[in-house]
């Protein structure tokens, strides 16, 4: 059973950066892919980033190239996403997931944690 704790949301002004942190538990992080999604009010949840276990190879969405930037300590369990350049369209949840078995299907899911981006 694997345990992911986001943190790091907040409320900040557009144009402004947060980094959100997601905490996992279990020996075996360093061997998982790991996501990050959102969901907003009203709408289905989406793929923000990517990262692979080695940390070698990431992918983004597009709305959030140039701008988010997703990396993983795997010593600390943990993934990032550094985000900059905030848009209030990027108001959601964010959540954490963890690719346990290599499948391309997302195993494990954390809470949440909400970014608020006001205009």
């Amino acid at each position: 059973q694997v345990q992911l704790e986001e943190s790091g949301g907040g409320l900040v002004q557009a144009g402004g950066s947060l980094r959100l942190s997601c905490a996992a538990s279990g020996r075996t992080f360093s061997t998982y892919a790991m996501g990050w999604f959102r969901q907003a009010p009203g709408k289905e949840r989406e793929f923000v980033a990517a990262i692979s276990w080695s940390g070698g190879n990431t992918n983004y969405a597009d709305s959030v190239k140039g701008r988010f930037t997703i990396s993983r300590d795997n010593a600390k369990n943990t993934v990032y996403l550094q985000m900059n350049s905030l848009k209030p369209e990027d108001t959601a949840a964010y959540y954490c997931a963890a690719d346990a078995v290599a499948d391309g299907d997302w195993d494990y899911w954390g809470q949440g944690t909400q970014v608020t981006v006001s205009s």
